[in-house]
C-alpha cells in the first residue's frame, strides 16, 4: 500500500450528527450527498460509476479492499465518488488480476475515506431520516469553516450532474464491422452496458447528453439507449421533449436508471425523490407480467411516481416491473411504440446476472423493427 496521509477525521452530516474515524488522503472542500449501499463486493465499479457522481458512499460490508483493484473492472476513467467512508479497510490484497491496492487508487484520484467508523449505525441513521448532506473533515472537531461550508452545499434535487459527467464528444464501442448500430446517449454511461452490447454483436456510437434528436436520428441508428447517470432527472430541461421526440420516430428505445427517469418524463409522468433510494445487489423486483422475482442490482435516488397501477399523467406507459419492498416503479414500456426502461441495473456490475436478458428483448426489438422496414 503507498504512503498516504493518515490522522483522526470525522463526518458531520447536516442534522449536527458527528462520526470519527482515520481518514485517509486529503478532505474535500465541499460537502455531499451521503448515501450507503449494501454491495458486498464489487467496490471499485460502485467507485467509478458515474452514478455515484457528488456522493460519500458508505459500504455497508464491514471490511472492504481485501483484492485490491485492477485495470479491467473500473465502470468510468476515474473514481467518481466524492469520498467514501468504511468500517474496516484492509491492510492487504490479494486476487490474481489485482494491479493495486483501493487506498492509493482512491487517494490518487482525490478521494478520501474515512475507516474506523460504526457503518451499522450510520446506516440505520440514514435510513429513518434519510439521506443528507454531509462532509468528511480531518481533526476530532469540525471548524466553523468546515460548517460553513457544508451548509453552502447544494442539495441533489435540482442538480443537473449527467452534464457534468457526460462525453465531451462522440465516440465509438465495437466491432465497426458489426451490422447493429446502437446510439447511446451518456449521461454517466457505465463501461459493462457497452461491453453488453459488443458481446450481443452491436456496435455503439456514444453522444454527448445533449445531442439534439435530429443529429442522431441522422445516423439512422437501429435502436437508441438511455443510459444512467447522476442527479435530479428533472434537472435535465432538454432531455424529455428530445427523448420523446426520438421515441415517435419508432426507433426501438431502452432506457436503464435515469434513462428510465426521462422515458417516464417524456411522456408525462413525474419524478420524486425517496428518502434514502435504493442501493446495493440485492433488490428483489416483481416482473409485473410473468410473476417472476428478479434479484437486482440498483443505484438511485430518484423514481418514476407511480405504481403497479399507472403512471399518473402517463397514460401511454405501462408499468412492467415493481419493487418489492416498497412498490415503486422499476420498469415501464410504451402501449404502442417499441419504448421500454428499467429503473434497475441490468448489466449489474456488480450485482446478480437475473436481468442481463433484458439487453436481449431490447435487440429483439431492434430486429423486429428492422425486419418491417
Amino acid at each position: 500500500m503507498s504512503e498516504v496521509s493518515v490522522g483522526p477525521g470525522f463526518l458531520l452530516l447536516e442534522d449536527g450528527t458527528l462520526f470519527h474515524g482515520r481518514l485517509h488522503g486529503t478532505p474535500p472542500l465541499d460537502g455531499a450527498e451521503v448515501v450507503f449501499t449494501t454491495n458486498m463486493t464489487g467496490y471499485q465499479e460502485v467507485f467509478s460509476d458515474p452514478s455515484y457522481r457528488g456522493q460519500i458512499v458508505v459500504m455497508t460490508t464491514p471490511q472492504i479492499g481485501n483484492y485490491g483493484i485492477n485495470l479491467e473492472d473500473p465502470e468510468s476513467a476515474r473514481a467518481q465518488v466524492a469520498g467514501v467512508v468504511v468500517r474496516e479497510l484492509s491492510a492487504t490484497y490479494s486476487n490474481w488480476r489485482a494491479s493495486g491496492d483501493l487506498v492509493s487508487w482512491l487517494v490518487a484520484a482525490g478521494v478520501p475515506i474515512l475507516e474506523e467508523v460504526d457503518t451499522r449505525q450510520l446506516t440505520k441513521h440514514l435510513r429513518s431520516t434519510g439521506v443528507m448532506r454531509g462532509i468528511l473533515g480531518r481533526g476530532e472537531t469540525p471548524s466553523a469553516e468546515v460548517v460553513a461550508q457544508l451548509e453552502s452545499c447544494p442539495s441533489m434535487e435540482g442538480l443537473d450532474l449527467a452534464s457534468v459527467v457526460t462525453t465531451d464528444a462522440q465516440y465509438e464501442w465495437g466491432d465497426a464491422t458489426d451490422v447493429c448500430h446502437i446510439v447511446a446517449y451518456d449521461f454517466g454511461i457505465k463501461r459493462n452496458i457497452l461491453r453488453l452490447f459488443e458481446q450481443t454483436g452491436c456496435r455503439v456510437t456514444i453522444v454527448p447528453a445533449a445531442t439534439p434528436a435530429a443529429t442522431v436520428l441522422a445516423m439512422k441508428p437501429d435502436g437508441i439507449f438511455l443510459s444512467n447517470g447522476p442527479g435530479d432527472p428533472d434537472a435535465i430541461e432538454y432531455a424529455p421533449s428530445m427523448v420523446r421526440e426520438l421515441a415517435e420516430s419508432g426507433t426501438p428505445m431502452f432506457g436503464i436508471c435515469l434513462g428510465h427517469q426521462l422515458i417516464g418524463l417524456a411522456f408525462g409522468g413525474a419524478t420524486t425523490k425517496m428518502p434514502y433510494g435504493h442501493r446495493g445487489g440485492n433488490h428483489p423486483v416483481l416482473d409485473v407480467a410473468t410473476g417472476r422475482v428478479l434479484i437486482t442490482s440498483q443505484n438511485h435516488g430518484f423514481a418514476v411516481s407511480g405504481d403497479e397501477a399507472g403512471i399518473p399523467g402517463a397514460p401511454d406507459l405501462e408499468v412492467t416491473h415493481v419493487n418489492l419492498n416498497d412498490k415503486s416503479v422499476e420498469g415501464l414500456r410504451h402501449r404502442t411504440l417499441p419504448v421500454f426502461a428499467v429503473q434497475y441495473h441490468p448489466e449489474a456490475a456488480p450485482g446478480p446476472h437475473d436481468a442481463q436478458p433484458m439487453f436481449r428483448q431490447f435487440l429483439d426489438s431492434v430486429r423486429a423493427a428492422a425486419s418491417h422496414s
